[in-house]
């Protein structure tokens, strides 16, 4: 079984004496609430590192007013034995008031990046990923730090931080998990009702139609978008916040897709009260 550490300053000695004496430290931050996507980064760490650190803390700075925080899934028990048995070595779950005591009043903010797609719906959203992320580095002194596609905007944003701040680590991306029937796995799908279930699954079949629409020589990206609400509309109660078909290094728009570009085509959809995110990375 895991390690569990709850002290900040624990697990920076912790990590100290990793470091010195020659270890290699993987980090997968999570929010908890662990399901096979987590664990399959869990893995990846694994294979690239000598110990493991998963991290559990639901960061109240990305959640903004109105949305899921008090409700979202906390079951720490069950998170560390899923993670341990992935390959886990250290679980680091510290406390809200250790990490944004009273005073606090430091944040990382990454510019351009996080004004767009899920930073235009969720302001405020990316400056409390940036700066958890950030004060997780500095608290678990990882080597490699793996996140998955899923979240590709928060990729993207982290890997620019990663670069500006000069952090001398590794990013690993790990592709998507799905369910059987295409739905990307998400803690926030146990919200769903059993028909909004059913009926979310049509987020993946609209990113399908597009790579299909794209490989077959569709190169207007606003027909494919309208196709793609149109499949979503059509067949479910999902409200559209944005698709997007945007460069996938720079996350911005295209207007004509050319051969040869690296695109990134992502949604998000609300079913109800639940807001979804997917996404497909492709080349032309």
């Amino acid at each position: 079984m895991a390690t569990v550490i709850h002290d900040i300053f624990e697990m920076q000695r912790t990590g100290d004496t990793l470091r010195s004496s020659g270890r290699r430290i993987g980090l997968v931050p999570t929010m908890g609430a662990l399901h096979d996507g987590h664990l399959s980064l869990v893995r990846i760490a694994r294979e690239r590192a000598d110990i493991v650190v998963t991290t559990i803390f639901v960061n109240p700075t990305q959640f903004g007013r109105g949305e899921d925080f008090d409700r979202y899934p906390r079951d720490l028990a069950n998170d560390v034995a899923l993670a341990s048995a992935a390959g886990t070595d250290i679980v680091f779950a510290p406390e809200s008031a250790a990490m944004y005591p009273p005073a606090y009043r430091t944040y990382v903010h990454v510019e351009e990046l996080t004004a767009i797609l899920e930073g235009a719906v969720r302001p405020g959203h990316f400056r409390g990923v940036t700066t958890v992320v950030a004060k997780l580095f500095l608290v678990t002194k990882p080597h490699v730090a793996v996140f998955g596609q899923k979240d590709a905007q928060q990729v993207v944003v982290i890997r620019r931080m990663v670069h500006d701040l000069n952090f001398d680590i590794d990013i690993v991306v790990a592709p998507i998990v799905r369910e059987r029937d295409g739905l990307a796995m998400s803690s926030r799908n146990r919200y769903l009702t059993p028909e909004q279930r059913r009926e979310a699954t049509v987020m993946h079949r609209s990113l399908r139609l597009a790579e299909e629409l794209l490989r077959d020589g569709e190169r207007n990206a606003a027909a494919v978008r309208t196709r793609m609400e149109a499949l979503i509309t059509g067949h479910s109660s999902g409200v559209v916040d944005y698709i997007s078909i945007a460069d996938a290094d720079s996350l911005r728009e295209v207007e004509l897709c050319s051969p040869g570009e690296n695109l990134l085509i992502s949604l998000a959809v609300r079913f109800g009260t639940t807001r979804l995110i997917d996404n497909i990375p492709i080349t032309l």
